[in-house]
C-alpha cells in the first residue's frame, strides 16, 4: 500500500480521483462539473499528449517523429490554468501559449493517439501527472490513471459507452466548435481506429483497473453521471 506517500515518493496532500475509459465516454465533460462541484483540480491528461503531439507537428512540418516528440515532451512547460475572462473551464498553456483551441481538432486527435504510444513520451509526462495530482483533492482523467498514473487513486471510474454514441457525441462537439467536422461514418471510423491503437499499444494500454467502477454512460445524461459518480465519490471519501 502507497497511499500515504502517493508515487514516486512524493506525499499526497490530498484525496485523488481516477477517471478512465476511451474517447467520446464523458470523461470531460464529467470531470469538469465533479471538478466544480466538489472544489477539486481538474488535470486533464489527454490534452498534455495532445500538446506534445500539437507541438512536436508544427516543429517537424507536420509530422511525428518520436524522439523529437520526447525533447517536446521533456522540454515544454505545460501548465492548466483558469482563465475567467474566458472560459471557467481550464485552459492548457505550452511555454506561456494558450494552445486549448488548437489541441481539439480530429488530426490531433489521432496524432495524441500516436505520440502516447512513444515510451519516451509517456516516461517523460509521466512524473508531471503525478506531481500535478500529488498536490491533492485532485480529478485526473485520461487512460491509463488508475492502473500506471495513481494506482493507488482513492475513488477509481471506468466509462464506457457504444461506439455509435461516442462518434455521435464528438460530432457534436466538433460542430459546435465551429469546425470543418467530418461525417459521421468518418468519425465513427476514427474512434474505432483510436480505440485500437490505445487498447493494443504495448505501453500503459486502455484497460479498466480492477478495483474501478464501470459506468456505461450511453443512456445516460450528463447530470445522471455526474450525480452518480459525486455521490460515489462523497460517500467513500467522507465529504
Amino acid at each position: 500500500m502507497i497511499s500515504d506517500m502517493g508515487v514516486m515518493g512524493i506525499p499526497k496532500q490530498g484525496p485523488v480521483v481516477a477517471i478512465d475509459g476511451p474517447a467520446g465516454t464523458g470523461k470531460s465533460s464529467v470531470t469538469k462539473r465533479l471538478a466544480a462541484s466538489l472544489g477539486f483540480v481538474h488535470i486533464d491528461t489527454g490534452a498534455l499528449y495532445r500538446a506534445v503531439a500539437l507541438i512536436a507537428m508544427e516543429q517537424n512540418s507536420g509530422k511525428l517523429d518520436s524522439e523529437k516528440a520526447e525533447i517536446v515532451a521533456r522540454k515544454a512547460h505545460l501548465e492548466f490554468k483558469r482563465m475567467e475572462e474566458k472560459n471557467p473551464a481550464n485552459r492548457i498553456l505550452a511555454n506561456g501559449r494558450d494552445i486549448t483551441d488548437f489541441i481539439r481538432t480530429p488530426e490531433i486527435s489521432m496524432a495524441a493517439s500516436r505520440v502516447s504510444a512513444f515510451p519516451g513520451v509517456r516516461s517523460a509526462l509521466l512524473g508531471l501527472q503525478r506531481r500535478l495530482g500529488c498536490a491533492g483533492r485532485a480529478i485526473l482523467e485520461g487512460r491509463d490513471i488508475g492502473t500506471v498514473i495513481f494506482p493507488d487513486a482513492d475513488v477509481k471510474f471506468f466509462l464506457v459507452a457504444s461506439v455509435d454514441e461516442r462518434a455521435k457525441r464528438r460530432l457534436a462537439e466538433l460542430e459546435g466548435a465551429g469546425a470543418d467536422a467530418p461525417s459521421f461514418e468518418e468519425v465513427r471510423k476514427q474512434m474505432i481506429e483510436r480505440d485500437h491503437g490505445d487498447s493494443t499499444r504495448a505501453v500503459a494500454p486502455l484497460k479498466k483497473a480492477d478495483d474501478a467502477v464501470e459506468l456505461d454512460t450511453t443512456t445516460m445524461t450528463l447530470d445522471e453521471v455526474v450525480r452518480s459518480m459525486e455521490n460515489l465519490i462523497r460517500q467513500r471519501l467522507s465529504l
